[in-house]
């Protein structure tokens, strides 16, 4: 077995596989890199036992070769899995994991797209996020294909990508008889920073910057994710004090964002106290970030190896006070919300996903739990102050959209709680540890709990101890699919109220 705690690792001979813990780093010879049809086997088999995708990148391989890894997450275990299989050339072909594990269409999209691999028995490997007109298409080509529905009675309803307001574009495409949705399509792909790359090319004083705009309202979560990475490849220990701090800015991180998104959801069906209220808030809760490190946004809160800014001892009594009297007036304006027939109506029903359904697809994070899917970071792959101090994943079970907002409400008191015991019972001590250099050759797997769900960030060093591969999955980019699937057989007037309940990153999609 595996000793997860110090990294080390061996191949495991019954399934081809190795493990390691979250936020752990091995020597890439020690990946197990298996013919094609052998990985295919190995992945099929490790998720058909329980596993699931957590991710999969393109690593540089032997002698100008390129190795294609997948990462698995045992969430019963704390495990996470390895293989990797060396990829073809350009328009070399692979069997489809999809056509027997759906959760992989979007990692094989999005490597069909990026490295020219045809990938054989996929159903829809449609482009995920580069758009045809834009390279020049072949005359005749359709740019933008779409699937059809076709009938008497059927019509299609084309919305985005420029939306009312401001929000990011993306656009959907609706499948509709009479006011039923029967598909729904969405097409992201509009905005491209190339955060993957420019963590490469880089200077490393720049990169978390990066990481923390990844996604622009979970910087705390996908800072942390870097930071992590980055310390898992130098074998570095973050002081307890600092994984403390750090823990409480991604609670933070996730009130607001869940009280805002419950204020959204208000907003959505006409509730306007709930909506004004919530919507401020959701602003006390961001202050509170603001009182730590002085961004309401946590930029700036994390270093690797530690965290810049503290909670002295004299400011804890006036934070303490203003989480508490935002806690009070976040219950009652719940009570309030929950107990309106004119929001309770609109939210029971509408939306479902199945937990069979949000299972084959691989959702995660709270749109998974509103499905009966336990999973959570936090609790599943500890890290950081969570080995000590781990939070219970939420749980409902009828998938729709009032599941969704009923976790929402479930973590929020979670993180009330949680921020509350911290700060009180703050372990003394150093906010940074050194950070030594990063170990050559190394692969390492960091995985977060953000707001939206769990975040992943695999890396890579050379034989000179440089970054040669970053790979960064959030959340969104398991749960667009969810959103889809969700409007199937509802009203498309339904399609705000679904939307916001999952309340997905385009941002975080595109990179």
């Amino acid at each position: 077995m595996a000793d997860l705690d110090s990294g080390k690792t061996e191949p495991l001979p019954t399934d081809g596989l190795c493990r390691i813990g979250n936020g752990k780093a091995i020597p890439l010879q020690r990946l197990p890199v298996l013919e094609a049809a052998g990985f295919h086997r190995a992945v099929v088999a490790a998720c058909t036992s329980g596993a699931r995708l957590a991710a999969m990148a393109v690593l540089p391989g032997r002698a100008g070769e390129r190795t294609l890894l997948a990462v698995l997450a045992e969430d019963a275990h704390a495990h996470l899995a390895l293989v990797g299989t060396d990829l073809p050339a350009v328009g070399g072909e692979l069997a489809a994991l999809t056509a027997e594990l759906p959760q992989a269409q979007a990692f094989e999209r999005e490597l069909a797209e990026q490295h020219g691999i045809c990938f054989a028995g996929h159903p829809w490997c449609k482009p995920l996020r580069r758009h045809a007109d834009l390279e020049g298409p072949a005359v005749g080509e359709d740019p933008h294909p779409f699937y059809r529905v076709e009938g008497a009675g059927i019509h299609e309803v084309a919305v985005g990508p420029v939306h009312a307001g401001i929000i990011e574009p993306g656009h959907f495409r609706f499948q509709c008889h009479g006011e039923t949705v029967l598909h729904l399509e969405i097409q992201l792909g509009y905005q491209h920073r190339g955060a993957e790359a420019l963590m490469l090319r880089s200077r490393p004083e720049r990169r978390l910057a990066i990481a923390e705009c990844v996604a622009g309202d979970t910087s705390i979560g996908h800072g942390l994710a870097y930071c992590a990475v980055l310390e898992a490849l130098a074998g570095a220990e973050v002081p307890a004090r600092a994984d403390e701090l750090r823990a409480i800015a991604l609670e933070l991180e996730r009130l607001a964002n869940h009280v805002g998104d419950l204020g959204a959801l208000c907003n959505d069906v006409g509730y306007l106290p709930g909506a004004s209220w919530l919507g401020r808030l959701r602003g006390e809760f961001l202050n509170l970030s603001l009182e730590i490190c002085g961004s309401r946004f946590g930029h700036g809160m994390l270093i690797a190896g530690g965290v810049r800014f503290d909670l002295a001892h004299e400011l804890q009594p006036g934070f303490l006070h203003r989480l508490g009297t935002a806690e009070a007036d976040l219950e009652h304006i719940l009570d309030l919300v929950f107990g309106s027939p004119a929001v309770t109506s609109r939210f029971e029903g509408t939306g479902v996903i199945g937990r069979e359904l949000a299972e084959a697809i691989g959702m995660v994070g709270p749109a998974a739990r509103a499905s009966g899917c336990a999973r959570d970071v936090r609790h599943d792959h500890r890290f950081g102050a969570y080995r000590s101090f781990p939070i219970e994943p939420a749980s409902a079970s009828s998938g729709g959209v009032m599941a969704r907002a009923q976790i929402r409400v479930q973590e929020c008191r979670a993180s009330l709680a949680f921020v509350r015991a911290r700060v009180l019972d703050l372990t003394a001590g150093a906010l940074v540890a050194p950070l030594p250099p990063a170990r050559p050759n190394h692969l390492a797997v960091a995985m977060t709990e953000g707001w939206r769900g769990e975040i992943v960030h695999v890396a890579a060093t050379g034989s000179d101890g440089t970054l040669r591969a970053y790979k960064i999955v959030d959340p969104s980019f398991h749960n667009w699919l969810g959103l889809a699937l969700a409007l199937r057989g509802n009203q498309i007037s339904d399609f705000p109220l679904c939307n916001k309940s999952f309340n997905l990153s385009y941002a975080g999609h595109d990179l």
